[in-house]
């Protein structure tokens, strides 16, 4: 099947090196869209860090796929260390002003934000990753409390 950004071969291998990767500590893999080539590539990977110190890692200005590994303790007392996608379109990405009535220009941010809203699914479905949380207010919006609530809803 034909999509409109396409996942390269070496980024579906950092995925799954990631997925299958034995972590005990919070980690994650971010990945953007290369809007020149319609293509993803892997944009950086995080070790050892809160998810409140990802989030002060990510860039304010343009959307990313973020992967975030996990230790969540369960209601029952299990421990587990689940995978969740972190959908991150923060308002600077596409608030800027329209220069003129008729649309954004080619260049303009609102072009990634359409391929990255489109490429959504296909890429969770190419992550094998079940649980997504949008994030649109920045690293304010990205917590900790905020993926445990995620992963914890039936």
């Amino acid at each position: 099947m034909s999509h409109t950004v396409e996942i390269p071969v070496d980024v579906k291998d950092a995925l799954r090196k990631f997925r299958f990767k034995k972590a005990t500590a919070t980690t994650a893999i971010s990945i953007k869209i290369i809007k020149a080539k319609l293509t993803m590539a892997v944009d950086e990977e995080f070790s050892d860090l809160s998810i409140e110190e990802i989030a002060e890692e990510l860039p304010e200005n343009s959307p990313r796929y973020v992967i975030i590994s996990h230790e969540l303790k369960h209601r029952d007392g299990r421990i587990s260390q689940p995978l969740v996608l972190i959908n991150w379109q923060v308002h600077s990405c596409h608030s800027l002003p329209l220069p003129n009535s008729m649309g954004a220009p080619s260049g303009s941010p609102t072009d990634l934000m359409t391929l990255h809203a489109s490429s959504l699914s296909y890429f969770q479905q190419t992550a094998e990753v079940a649980k997504v949380v949008e994030v649109r207010d920045g690293a304010e919006g990205l917590t900790t409390e905020v993926v445990d609530e995620r992963l914890l809803a039936a």
